[in-house]
C-alpha cells in the first residue's frame, strides 16, 4: 500500500511535469514568431497563472494524499494488530479445544479416568492435611477370596487407625442416561448405572479390615460433583431416578459416599467424633481411677479402724500397768516408810 501511494504521487506529478513543459515550448515558439504581440503576452501572464494554480494545486493534491495516506497507514496497523490479536485468540481457542478433547479421551478410558479420579482426591487430601497424615496406594494385605493384593487409593492415619477411601468413577452408562431419549432404554441404562455403582460399593468395602486397623467404615470418593449431586437429589439428567436404595445399600456395607465439596465436611465430623470419643475414654479413666481411690480409702480406714483398736488396747494395757505401780507404791511405803518419788501419768482412751 505504501509503494502504491508513492507511485501514485510521481505519476501526478510527472502528468503536470508534462503540461507545463508543453505549455512552455508554446510560448517559446510563440515568442519566437511574435515577438511584440502583447497578446502573446497576455497569454503567457494567463499560463502562468495557470502554472502557479496547478503548482499550488499539485502542493495540495500531495498534502491530501500524504493525510489520506498517514490515515490508511493508521487503520493498516490498527487491523493489523487486532488481526494478531484475533490470531492468538484463536491459538488459545484450539489450544483449548486440544486440552478439551484430551479430557474427553481421558473421560473415555476407564483407567485412565481412573489416574484421574486418583489425581483428584490425592489434591483434596493435599489440601486438606499434611503429607504425613495420609499416603496414597496403600496396601491392606491380601484378599482371602481372590488371593490378590488388596491396594486402596488412599488412608488417612487418624490415632493408631487409618481410614481407607476410594476413588470410583463410573460415566459411561452416566453419560448415555444423560443423552438417550427413548424411555424404555433409559429404564435398562439406569438398571445398569445402579448396578454400576454398587459394585463400586462393594469393591469399597473389601477395603473395611479392622484386623489391619482400619476403621469400621470406608469412604467412597466420586470425583464427579454431577454424579454426586444426583444420588442425593435422585435423579440423573432430566430422569427421574430411584438412587434411595443405593445410598441405604453404602450404609449397610458401612461405606460413606462422598465428593470433593463433602469430603472435607465428612473428614472433620469423624474427627470431632473421634475427639468426643477420647473425652469420653477419658472420663472413663477419671470414673475408674475414683473407684480404685474410694477402694483405697476404704483399706486405709480399715487399718487405722485396726491401728485404733490396737492403740485402745495399748491405753487400757499401760493404765491397768499404772494401777499395778500404784499398789506396788503401796507396799513399798509400808516396809521402808518413804514411797517411790515417779509418778506414773493415766492416758484417756481413744474416742469412739
Amino acid at each position: 500500500m505504501d509503494q502504491s501511494f508513492i507511485i501514485l504521487i510521481a505519476i501526478v506529478v510527472a502528468g503536470f511535469g508534462v503540461i507545463i513543459f508543453l505549455i512552455n515550448k508554446r510560448l517559446s515558439d510563440l515568442k519566437i514568431n511574435s515577438e511584440n504581440d502583447k497578446s502573446v503576452l497576455l497569454l503567457q501572464q494567463q499560463l502562468n497563472q495557470v502554472s502557479e494554480q496547478l503548482s499550488k494545486g499539485l502542493v495540495e493534491s500531495s498534502k491530501t494524499i500524504q493525510e489520506q495516506f498517514r490515515s490508511s497507514a493508521g487503520i493498516i496497523r490498527d487491523v493489523t494488530e487486532k488481526l494478531t490479536k484475533l490470531e492468538d485468540t484463536n491459538k488459545q481457542v484450539v489450544g483449548i479445544t486440544e486440552q478439551l478433547q484430551g479430557l474427553e479421551n481421558i473421560l473415555k478410558n476407564p483407567k485412565q479416568r481412573g489416574v484421574l479420579g486418583e489425581y483428584y482426591l490425592e489434591t483434596a487430601l493435599k489440601n486438606l492435611f499434611s503429607p504425613n497424615a495420609y499416603k496414597m496406594q496403600y496396601s491392606l494385605g491380601t484378599d482371602e477370596k481372590t488371593g490378590k493384593e488388596l491396594i486402596v487409593d488412599a488412608v488417612l492415619f487418624i490415632k493408631d487407625k487409618v481410614l481407607p477411601i476410594d476413588s470410583k468413577f463410573s460415566l459411561e452408562n452416566y453419560n448415555k442416561i444423560c443423552e438417550e431419549k427413548d424411555a424404555v432404554k433409559c429404564e435398562s441404562l439406569q438398571k445398569l448405572f445402579k448396578q454400576d455403582l454398587k459394585n463400586r460399593i462393594d469393591e469399597t468395602a473389601k477395603y473395611i479390615r479392622p484386623k489391619k486397623r482400619t476403621m469400621e467404615f470406608a469412604f467412597m470418593f466420586i470425583p464427579s460433583e454431577g454424579i454426586y449431586y444426583d444420588l442425593l437429589v435422585n435423579q440423573v439428567g432430566t430422569l427421574k431416578v430411584n438412587t434411595r436404595d443405593l445410598i441405604d445399600y453404602a450404609t449397610n456395607k458401612k461405606v460413606i459416599i462422598v465428593s470433593p465439596t463433602s469430603l472435607a465436611a465428612y473428614l472433620q465430623t469423624v474427627l470431632q467424633g473421634l475427639r468426643a470419643l477420647e473425652v469420653q475414654e477419658s472420663i472413663n479413666d477419671i470414673v475408674d481411677n475414683i473407684h480404685k481411690l474410694g477402694n483405697h480409702l476404704n483399706a486405709y480406714q480399715t487399718y487405722v479402724s485396726k491401728l485404733g483398736r490396737s492403740l485402745e488396747t495399748s491405753v487400757n494395757a499401760y493404765n491397768e500397768a499404772n494401777k499395778e505401780f500404784v499398789k506396788i507404791d503401796k507396799d513399798v511405803t509400808k516396809i521402808t516408810g518413804k514411797g517411790l518419788d515417779s509418778e506414773l501419768l493415766q492416758l484417756d482412751k481413744p474416742a469412739e
